[in-house]
């Protein structure tokens, strides 16, 4: 697991607060503002922008300010190299699961010839 790099680490320390999960799955369907962003939560917008600016920082989103307003936009592919991860994870533990079924099935037709 050495072999991941901290951006890695900073995509799920950002991805363990629930605000910014949902965040997260209001970008997916398409930009917008802090404001827009910020209403559902009714934080105060100092304490918002905490959380954009962790988002930002982990190369999950974007934001861009035009005049007075700073809209933001998921970056796809830091997400994709989270899945990554979770893709090979899985593959190991479905590899270990397998062997675990072989050797209990070796374990059974062994005894089944006592």
């Amino acid at each position: 697991m050495e072999n991941y790099s901290s951006a890695l680490n900073d995509v799920f320390h950002a991805l363990a607060d629930p605000t910014r999960r949902s965040v997260i799955a209001r970008l997916g369907n398409g930009s917008a503002s802090i404001k827009e962003l910020a209403e559902p939560y009714g934080l105060g917008l100092p304490s918002f922008l905490k959380h954009i600016k962790v988002l930002e920082n982990s190369g999950l989103i974007d934001s861009e300010k035009v005049g007075r307003v700073r809209t933001c936009t998921l970056k796809r592919g830091t997400l994709t190299a989270a899945q990554k991860w979770f893709d090979e994870q899985r593959a190991v533990w479905e590899s270990r699961y397998d062997n675990l079924d072989n050797l209990l099935m070796t374990l059974k037709g062994e005894n089944d010839e006592s």
